[in-house]
């Protein structure tokens, strides 16, 4: 069977012109810039769970390096113990891993470097480009100006070259309070960039580090880090999100400043996603005030959580590559991502029956105490995969929507007089219905045609309905979560003055179905397993099952919205 997690292959990829990230690329290949060599990272800060997002920014730098012969660091850029944890590292090497990328050596750490950089900082505060400030932060913001109005220079900026280097030193000794006192690059306070308005390169945290624990108590900020970092592994190019732009000046000075190995800086519009937040803090406070059950909840769009909902990772790929890379910022719909998972599934998930909201059938005419079993095709798209034996008897479940009283003209399943095809076995007709005190529909009567075994009559009599089932006396009990969008606006950030994202939260992102019925066949599956249920869509096994009632996550519909709109598209 078809590996649904399996890297994404040229055939499941489209194909199209270079984007603007591989025309650079391949101009310095010509040019013998960095000796044709490509060097590209990936460069989490571990103070959360991968999302989506991430997952372009992973396939965009891997993906670089694969096909250029060159190499992808994955480093932590864990320069903010406050927020980082050991937690997130791991997550992040599982979930990098889980995309089908590997790197040649071990992770690396920004933290692996601080040596280094405290180094340089000495340096620059020697060629009296640093110092010490003892403004607060609160302070340094303000004193930085606006976009109209120039900077004020801090009251520090002309001390001492040897006063700054002993209270640089004093701060990594421990001997000032957090927040008291800042190491800031010595550049412009009018500069109309106000990145390089003295930005602050150092900060005091007497925190514990998950890699370095209490050894250091000044921590580097990002701009000061990003480019030494950059440097030390010899990238040569450094591919960040459009919001960076503005700091690559930033970047360029204090590499400049040092005379150290030089990196180009090179930046791309992020992902935006419909009914998505994007936005790691507001993920954690989703996570945090319990709106979601974890980083892994199934409506999350984190990695954890498409990959507990079933989402292949070869569908995910396929989908990064579908969006492309550009230079302005588009929000690209949901159903495109649907639709790749949607694709990959249907050639690799085997097919089930599972009855979701059960209605009980009697065979009347089929013999008491029988039973037999019938062959049932695994899956169409792969002839590879095979058949199964469904077991079938007189008692039956079904869709209670497959049955109405009253049916319209073009209802084509079950009603008094109505006969339907049972996949995979026979034709029955409804002759009774059975109701309870309350008059609600409780089971019904049925007979069969026992020439028509298989599927399919003997003397050509054509039905309209088919629909699927479950033998009531081997199936198994089931809770089905089915999911829409944790946020029911497209912009989910699209709210009124004084409100927050939280108003945008969808009212039915979950709804549980506790007394599913499903085919014995899946009586041992396991977590992560994934599959369709005939007519209802694609599914996976979630960790809560147990032996005794096993645990199913809506992965997706069979609804393809996005293919639908393109057609609609193209028919305009």
């Amino acid at each position: 069977m078809t590996d649904a997690n399996a890297p994404a292959t040229p055939e499941d990829a489209p194909t199209r012109s270079l984007n603007f990230i591989q025309e650079i690329v391949e101009g310095d290949n010509r040019s013998g810039k960095w000796d044709s060599k490509v060097h590209t990272r990936f460069p989490p800060e571990p103070n959360g769970y991968l999302h989506i997002g991430h997952a372009k920014s992973i396939c965009l730098n891997f993906g670089i390096a694969e096909k250029y012969g060159g190499m992808c660091n994955l480093r932590f850029d864990d320069t903010n113990p406050v927020k980082e944890e050991q937690e997130y590292i791991d997550a992040i090497i599982d979930d990098v891993r889980w995309l089908g990328f590997d790197w040649n050596d071990q992770p690396l750490y920004a933290s692996s470097y601080f040596e280094k950089m405290y180094g340089w900082a000495v340096q620059l505060i020697k060629d009296g480009k640093a110092y010490v400030c003892d403004l607060p932060l609160d302070k340094v913001r303000e004193l930085r100006g606006s976009l109209k109005t120039p900077g004020q220079n801090s009251p520090f900026r002309d001390r001492s070259i040897d006063e700054s280097l002993d209270l640089f030193d004093k701060m990594r000794g421990g001997d000032f309070p957090d927040g008291s006192k800042t190491l800031r690059a010595k550049i412009n306070m009018s500069h109309p960039n106000m990145n390089l308005r003295d930005p602050v390169m150092y900060r005091i945290l007497h925190a514990s580090h998950p890699k370095t624990g209490g050894d250091w108590c000044v921590y580097p900020m990002y701009d000061w880090a990003h480019g030494l970092e950059d440097s030390i592994e010899g990238i040569t190019h450094s591919i960040c999100t459009l919001e960076f732009e503005d700091h690559r000046p930033l970047y360029d000075w204090f590499l400049n400043a040092l005379d150290l190995h030089h990196p180009q800086q090179i930046e791309f519009a992020r992902l935006e996603l419909t009914h998505t937040l994007m936005s790691k803090r507001k993920l954690l406070e989703l996570v945090q005030e319990k709106i979601v059950s974890g980083w892994d909840d199934p409506r999350m769009p984190t990695l954890r959580g498409m990959r507990r909902r079933g989402y292949p990772s070869q569908a995910i790929r396929v989908f990064c590559d579908k969006v492309g890379v550009a230079k302005m910022h588009s929000t690209v719909d949901f159903a495109l991502l649907e639709h790749c998972v949607r694709n990959v599934l249907n050639k690799t998930a085997p097919r089930f029956m599972g009855v979701l909201n059960p209605l009980k059938v009697v065979i009347e005419n089929y013999p008491e105490g029988d039973g037999e079993e019938l062959d049932a095709i695994n899956n169409p798209e792969d002839p590879e995969s095979g058949s199964r034996k469904v077991p079938f008897s007189r008692e039956i479940y079904v869709e209670r929507d497959d049955y109405m009283e009253d049916p319209p003209r073009k209802f084509f399943r079950l009603g008094i007089g109505r006969e339907v095809r049972l996949r995979y076995a026979y034709f029955v007709t409804c002759t009774e219905v059975i109701k309870d005190e309350n008059g609600e529909v409780i089971e019904l009567r049925c007979t069969y045609d026992p020439a028509t075994r298989g599927g399919d009559s003997p003397d050509g009599r054509k039905v309209k309905g088919t629909i699927h089932w479950v033998s009531a006396n081997h199936a198994l009990p089931a809770e089905v979560r089915l999911y829409e969008h944790l946020f029911a606006k497209e912009n989910p950030s699209d709210t009124q003055e004084g409100e927050d994202y939280r108003v945008n939260l969808g009212e039915n992102s979950l709804t549980a179905l506790p007394n599913a019925m499903i085919e014995p066949a899946l009586k041992d599956a396991d977590p992560g397993f994934q599959l369709q249920f005939e007519r209802k869509g694609y599914f996976c096994v979630d960790p809560d099952s147990t032996p005794d009632k096993l645990v199913f996550n809506q992965t997706v519909s069979l609804k393809d919205a996005w293919a639908k709109m393109k057609k609609k598209d193209g028919a305009r």
